[in-house]
Parts: structure tokens; C-alpha cells; sequence
């Protein structure tokens, strides 16, 4: 396994993951559906390398040059009080979007790749970063482990905050 940056060329990874993170409890959506939700479709179509960040960990496949797996994902998105995150903070605080697609939970990957994201916000001398996590999704105990302490409250929903700086 290795880790890798993100680029604007993974947008396509990155509605894999949001649709993912969107049936973390089970089949909820379909990719049409996220792809028709604004509010969940700027997670990967406002991702721009130039200013969002993020790491993928992956696996080489031997069959096939330049081919990969990719085991887990993280990012970070600026979003704008005029086009907020569900867990949005501020404008100069990223939202955070993870996932670690099955069947490769349970090892850690997850923690490897927000680790990498939490390294690079600090590198970057970022004041936090937000996210939203629902009701009864085990990550949680991954963002608390982190850092993420509970800023706020919408529905079903936490939005969390780690503040860096």
C-alpha cells in the first residue's frame, strides 16, 4: 500500500467516495441522485487541486501498467457560506470527506489517510478542519481519536471541527 496525493484528475474517485460516504449504513442512493444534489455533488465537482487537497491509499495492480485499487480515500473542499457543506464552519476552513470503500475497512487505512490530510492542512498553516458525520456511523470514533471535538448540530448530524492552529 501506498499513498498518494489527489489531483484534479480524481474527481472521478472522489463521487465514488461521496457516494459511498452517502450509503455508509447501506444502499440510500443512486449515483444519479448524488450527481443531481448540488449539496452533495460540490464535494467532488468544487474540488480543484489548486486549492483543496487530499490522499488516496492505494495498491498497484500487477496486471496492468499506471493501474491501481484504491483502498481509502480522504480530502478537504473549500466550500462557501454561500454553497456551505453540511458540516460547514467558515470559508477558510476546508470540510473533510473520507472514506474507506469495503472491503478494507477495519485496517487502519482510514486513520492512514486522514493522517496525511491533518499533515498537509498543518503544512499549510490552516486554522481547522469540519465535517458532518450521522447518527450512528462508526467513524466517529476515528474523528474523535483525531481531534474532532462537536461544534454544532443539524438533524441527524454533528458537525465536528479540528482545530489546528
Amino acid at each position: 500500500m501506498r499513498l498518494r496525493p489527489l489531483t484534479d484528475d480524481d474527481r472521478g474517485l472522489l463521487r465514488d467516495a461521496t457516494l459511498a460516504n452517502m450509503n455508509w449504513d447501506g444502499p440510500r442512493f443512486e449515483p444519479e441522485q448524488v450527481d443531481g444534489m448540488p449539496d452533495l455533488a460540490h464535494y467532488y465537482t468544487s474540488f480543484d487541486g489548486a486549492r483543496d487537497f487530499g490522499t488516496a491509499a492505494v495498491v498497484d495492480d500487477d496486471d496492468e501498467d499506471d493501474r491501481e485499487t484504491v483502498l481509502a480515500v480522504a480530502w478537504v473542499v473549500f466550500l462557501t457560506a454561500d454553497d456551505p457543506g453540511y458540516g460547514f464552519v467558515a470559508d477558510d476552513v476546508p470540510e473533510l470527506s473520507i472514506t474507506t470503500f469495503p472491503p478494507h475497512r477495519g485496517r487502519g487505512l482510514g486513520a492512514a489517510v486522514l493522517d496525511a490530510v491533518v499533515r498537509e492542512a498543518r503544512r499549510r498553516a490552516l486554522r481547522g478542519i469540519s465535517l458532518s458525520v450521522e447518527d450512528g456511523n462508526r467513524a466517529r470514533h476515528l474523528y474523535e481519536r483525531a481531534g474532532f471535538r462537536t461544534v454544532g448540530r443539524n438533524g441527524g448530524s454533528d458537525t465536528m471541527l479540528l482545530t489546528l492552529a
